[in-house]
């Protein structure tokens, strides 16, 4: 059995590496439903289309904001329905984390943990303004991150 009690010998607490989310928060959310009270009339499902970015900002040495933003947009063929429009962010806090390594915790890691929340948000707001709640399916950001890094190399070497 291992003495977690007792660290093994050389190992630093100060230098180990760590990754935490400090606190999430709405930055900004608007809902807007221009169809209504025409969309309650309607039987056919609109067409909705989802938008999701990441975004990180240094705050300061070890703690970073990063924004995930859910924009949903749904149509009854060109007339807009309903839109929901969020800004969803977390402050994370990262240190002793190899410099290769912040970027994809700050796009992949931190979008994935406040996920579950925005998609809360999202469905709320869609139910609060009459209409069935949207849930949204799952979000792969690793796939997201890979795409956005070969659209920049493409950009890159253009």
């Amino acid at each position: 059995m291992t003495d977690t009690a007792n660290p093994p010998p050389g190992f630093d607490p100060n230098s180990a590496p760590h990754f935490g989310l400090n606190a999430q928060y709405t930055k900004d959310l608007s809902f807007e439903h221009p169809m209504a009270p025409r969309t309650f009339s309607i039987q056919a499902a609109p067409q909705i289309s989802v938008n999701v970015g990441t975004a990180a900002e240094r705050v300061n040495d070890s703690l970073f904001e990063v924004t995930l933003r859910i924009l949903c947009e749904a149509k009854h063929g060109e007339e807009v329905a309903f839109v929901v429009d969020l800004h969803y962010a977390g402050l994370f806090t990262l240190s002793n984390i190899p410099a290769e390594h912040v970027e994809p915790l700050l796009l992949v890691e931190a979008p994935r943990l406040l996920f579950p929340f925005a998609r809360r948000i999202v469905a709320d707001a869609t139910r609060d303004g009459g209409m069935p709640p949207l849930m949204l399916d799952p979000i792969d950001f690793v796939q997201q991150y890979q795409r956005s890094k070969q659209t920049e190399a493409q950009a890159g070497t253009a």
